[in-house]
């Protein structure tokens, strides 16, 4: 029996038809699956696609977060996390002290970290230039994923320097791949609400572009469960899906649902997701980014019992360990700020897929004989 055959949904089939072929799903498609309440129809054609790219395997990383400041510019009204310069509880990482957790994490076995903070006018390249060069003399493998494309738009300005100079100096210090954080949602209407001081859509997408031409791969991210509509992540999913047309720089895509405690955003909404607005989000999006390799449903904003089921409905990571995260457990997650790799293993397994230890550049550091 072929896909098509197996959904019984009228205009999921026309999806499934499409999927089949491999013939890219258009807008309306989009629209129809982020609607449906044929969940288990629209889960078939996300969980065919991605048993096509990685069969029954799910990456996962172990690493730590390196949130260096939390005091920022722009004070989004979306973000827990960032601070006025002079409030309490601001804070900016001395190179000694960020040296220190480093060292500490790699002792206890990671091999990547994953470097954001905010936008502090105090901290000039030279600084980063030097964090990043400690970071890789403490362990000269390390993968390094640092700075949003917000965070190297910021750079260019403060440092009067063209933006490629920047990636460049950067690279040359140690990095080796952008996270995907930013992007929110790329509507201007509901961005002017949600972070109205935070770069474009538009801009945050030519800065992407520019890292990808000069090799850089990075992940794209998309922010729900705010002020969007449908239609909004129908036109973010294929803007982020053109971009890769024109690119191939993107590795990895990852929907966030929205955490709203102790953010000054105003919604009905709930401050959860329902399972199916999940479903809908990541399903669809498997569906529309065909050209993506990978995508992450984050244990630690979904909760581990939802990212295991989004192992069936397209996802195929599910993030890492993310030793001392602190953004999204500022904006209220409940799950925990740290998992072990036996934990992220066992989840995977209990969903009865196969584990692949990896990096952001999806470089399989394990043996195969290794593997689950």
């Amino acid at each position: 029996m072929n896909l098509t055959d197996t959904i019984k949904d009228k205009r999921l089939k026309e999806v499934a038809d499409k999927v089949a072929n491999s013939i890219p799903v258009d807008e309306a498609d989009a629209f129809a699956m982020l609607t449906t309440n044929s969940i288990l129809d629209l889960g078939s054609i996300a969980h065919f696609i991605r048993q096509k790219l990685h069969g029954r395997n799910v990456y996962y990383g172990v690493n730590m977060n390196l949130n260096y400041t939390n005091i920022c510019e722009l004070r989004c009204p979306l973000c827990a996390f960032s601070k006025d310069k002079e409030e309490d509880g601001g804070y900016t990482l001395s190179l000694m002290e960020i040296e220190k957790r480093v060292s500490e994490a790699v002792n206890a076995g990671i091999d990547e970290v994953h470097i954001v903070g905010g936008l502090n006018p105090d901290l000039k390249l030279d600084y980063f230039e030097e964090m990043l060069a400690r970071i890789k003399r403490i362990k000269p493998d390390i993968f390094i994923v640092a700075f949003t494309a917000v965070e190297y738009d910021y750079f260019s300005k403060l440092n009067n320097l063209p933006l490629e100079t920047v990636f460049r100096r950067l690279m040359d210090a140690g990095v080796n791949a952008l996270p995907g954080g930013g992007a929110e949602i790329f509507a201007q209407d509901v961005r002017n609400i949600i972070a109205p001081k935070k770069i474009s859509g538009k801009r945050w997408l030519k800065v992407m572009e520019t890292a990808h031409g000069l090799g850089l791969r990075t992940n794209a991210t998309m922010l729900y469960n705010h002020l969007e509509q449908p239609r909004d992540i129908v036109d973010h999913l294929f803007q982020i899906r053109a971009l890769q047309d024109k690119t191939g720089g993107f590795k990895a895509f990852v929907p966030l649902a929205f955490h709203k405690e102790n953010t000054a955003i105003k919604t009905d909404r709930s401050g959860t997701t329902t399972g199916y607005d999940d479903i809908r989000i990541y399903a669809a999006s498997r569906v529309v980014l065909h050209n993506i390799p990978h995508i992450k449903a984050l244990w630690m904003y979904l909760g581990e019992k939802m990212a295991q089921t989004m192992l069936l409905f397209g996802a195929d990571e599910m993030g890492a360990t993310y030793y001392n995260e602190k953004v999204v457990h500022a904006a209220g997650a409940k799950t925990p700020d740290f998992g072990s790799e036996g934990f992220l293993k066992r989840l995977i397994m209990d969903a009865g897929m196969t584990p692949v230890r990896t990096t952001a550049g999806y470089g399989d550091r394990t043996d195969r004989d290794e593997r689950l």
